[in-house]
C-alpha cells in the first residue's frame, strides 16, 4: 500500500509539473477551407497540420478568416514547427479534434511555453480572451 501511495504522489507531481507552464497568450481562429490544404493543394488530415497551416496562412500568406485573431508566438517559423509536440502535451477533446479535421470550426487556442490547449470556441466555453 505504501508503494502504491508513493507512486500516486510521484505521478501527481509529474502531471502537475507538466501543466505548471508559462502562459503565453490566447487566440481565436476560424479554420476555413484554405487552412485545410497545404501550399501545394494537398488536403491536410491532422489537427496539428491544420492549425499550423492556419497560423502560416495568417502570419506569412496573410490569408485570414474574419474571426482570426493575432498571436505573437506562432509568427515564428520555429515556434510553428513545435506545434505538433505542443498539441500532444496539451488538451484537446475528441469532439474538437474531429470537428477540426472534418469542418470549419472557430477554435480557441490557449498557448503556454510547452503546450497548447484547444477548445471549440462556440461550444466548449465562453469566448473571452485571457490577457
Amino acid at each position: 500500500m505504501r508503494n502504491f501511495l508513493s507512486m500516486i504522489a510521484i505521478i501527481s507531481s509529474l502531471v502537475t509539473a507538466s501543466y505548471a507552464d508559462e502562459y503565453i497568450g490566447t487566440y481565436y481562429a476560424r479554420l476555413g477551407k484554405a487552412d485545410h490544404y497545404n501550399s501545394r493543394g494537398v488536403r491536410l488530415r491532422s489537427v496539428a497540420a491544420i492549425i499550423r497551416q492556419d497560423r502560416f496562412n495568417f502570419h506569412i500568406r496573410h490569408i485570414r478568416d474574419e474571426e482570426d485573431t493575432y498571436d505573437s508566438f506562432f509568427d515564428s517559423k520555429s515556434n510553428r514547427a513545435t506545434l505538433e509536440r505542443m498539441i500532444r502535451s496539451g488538451y484537446i477533446s475528441s469532439n474538437a479534434a474531429e470537428e477540426i479535421i472534418n469542418d470549419y470550426p472557430l477554435i480557441k487556442v490557449v498557448v503556454y511555453r510547452r503546450h497548447v490547449n484547444i477548445y471549440l470556441a462556440n461550444r466548449e466555453g465562453p469566448r473571452s480572451i485571457v490577457r
